[in-house]
């Protein structure tokens, strides 16, 4: 008889700096078979999808809750999501339900009520006390010990950017196949108190990549099941921040040794976390930039605005780096207009709808974050609407408004700019721009393909990257680098 495998994925990384609370408005929820069908490949979900049909399992897909990372999520919203999941996994178990394979971030926050995750799979566990759990995490997972208690087994990205989803996805569910073979696990966590700007950890560059090589490598070797690096996510103030280490194998006294020596070696390792990419203050950046382009340099010239990147959690709306290129002369001296990546902004999205080819003035901008920018007022022309634009996720109304020999894509949602598509879309070849400016830290292989050049702007906004600045009120102290010169007993901080 075939397994009975219930599936179900939220998937939200939550920063706690942003002052938006996101909600229905900016999540795609995809509910029964629309949650499996025509999903990208890079999607844990697909891995897990495929992995269990190859093996023969019969799928029990309830719903998927997933948006561009943002500030944190609204209470109702969630409460809502969760009880509908509950609700259907409540109506399946009378039918059987055999084990259970999820996908989730690790690192989704709710406002006034805490984490999502830990919760969620504790109310599972309530409905499901003797099946297996397992989950596909991001590797920005903030581990905590609800999460840990109640589900039988997790394993994360090992790539930044998250390139692996789909392999994830896939391990995961090979992990709960292998429990439903009657084989035993048992799993090892050690927190290790470290805050690491997502920008210092790309899996493209050191220390982080010779980290995950030798992760895998140790992987492999006979009885280790799964071994995750959970790099946290440094933008969220909570008591659970943090990185830590978790292993699946075959004992436990092998589970201890393998969590305790990746942790180990990854707290050795936090004073080599470092800018891989050329890093300036914002008009220095932009200086940079022009004079290489000045000296020749072949476009386009990529400066990332790290400080309010959307795929991070940042509000998208901070206009600090856009005012500074618009005032600069040597802007409108470029051959083709600069290319911005971009501003959330509804309202002045929306403005322009219908008006392609007119000249209007605008002001937009720090809608949402009205702390760290102002709004910008300037005229231009619109070259570009597209309405529900499906390159991201949750569709939205986007926009490209030319002022001041800059193209600002503006829109309707929050949304990322981790592809080169939107421009495309948009009417604009990236390729033929001189200087492209991105809402990103590091670059993703999209952008980072065609940059000639790649410059990282220390931006304000809700991630910013220099995280000692940062007003924590609620991470647990000590931790690095808040307090450079703390001891830690690797240890003292292994649980299973």
């Amino acid at each position: 008889m075939k397994k009975r495998i219930l599936l179900a994925s939220m998937h939200h990384e939550s920063n706690s700096f942003n002052p938006i609370t996101a909600g229905e408005h900016d999540f795609r929820v995809r509910v029964g078979q629309d949650m499996i069908h025509n999903l990208p490949h890079n999607n844990s979900v697909c891995g897990i999808v495929e992995t269990l049909e190859a093996a023969g399992c019969e799928l029990v897909p309830t719903r998927s809750v997933s948006a561009v990372p943002n500030g944190e999520v609204d209470r109702d919203f969630y409460l809502k999501q969760k009880a509908a999941i509950l609700d259907q996994a409540a109506q399946e178990k009378a039918k059987g339900i055999d084990g259970l394979c999820l996908a989730l971030h690790g690192s989704m926050r709710i406002k006034d009520f805490g984490e999502a995750e830990g919760p969620f799979l504790e109310e599972l566990r309530q409905l499901f006390p003797d099946k297996p759990i397992y989950c596909a995490l991001d590797t920005h997972t903030t581990m905590t010990e609800k999460m840990v208690q109640h589900a039988d087994g997790f394993v994360a990205y090992k790539c930044a950017p998250h390139i692996d989803q789909y392999e994830t996805g896939a391990h995961a569910a090979r992990l709960l196949l292998h429990a439903l073979e009657g084989k035993a696990d048992f799993h090892a966590w050690v927190k290790v108190p470290l805050l690491i700007a997502g920008e210092k950890s790309s899996t493209m560059v050191e220390p982080m990549k010779g980290l995950m090589a030798h992760l895998r490598e140790r992987e492999a070797a006979p009885g280790i099941l799964a071994s995750s690096y959970l790099m946290g996510f440094p933008w969220s103030d909570n008591s659970e921040s943090g990185a830590g280490v978790y292993v699946l194998a075959e004992s436990q006294d092998q589970a201890n040794e393998e969590a305790l020596y990746l942790a180990d070696l990854l707290w050795k390792t936090r004073t080599k976390f470092c800018f891989q990419t050329e890093s300036y203050p914002c008009q220095e950046a932009l200086d940079v930039a022009f004079t290489a382009l000045d000296q020749g340099q072949a476009g386009p010239v990529y400066i990332s605005d790290s400080g309010d990147n959307p795929t991070a959690g940042s509000s998208s709306d901070v206009t600090h780096l856009l005012g500074l290129l618009l005032a600069d002369p040597r802007t409108v001296q470029l051959p083709e207009p600069a290319l911005f990546g971009g501003i959330y902004d509804p309202i002045a999205t929306k403005a322009l709808q219908g008006r392609v080819g007119e000249e209007v003035e605008l002001t937009f901008g720090a809608s949402f974050d009205q702390q760290t920018s102002q709004p910008l007022t300037c005229t231009g022309k619109v070259m570009a609407y597209i309405p529900n634009w499906e390159g991201f996720g949750h569709p939205s109304d986007v926009a490209l408004f030319r002022t001041g020999n800059v193209d600002i894509v503006l829109a309707e949602k929050h949304i990322g700019y981790t592809g080169t598509g939107l421009f495309y879309d948009l009417g604009r070849d990236p390729q033929k721009a001189c200087l492209v400016v991105v809402k990103l830290g590091y670059l993703t292989p999209e952008h980072s393909e065609i940059a000639t050049r790649s410059i990282m702007a220390l931006s304000p906004g809700s991630t910013n990257e220099d995280l000692v600045t940062l007003p924590y009120q609620h991470v647990p102290r000590p931790i690095y680098p808040l307090d450079p010169d703390m001891t830690y007993q690797v240890k003292e901080q292994l649980q299973n």
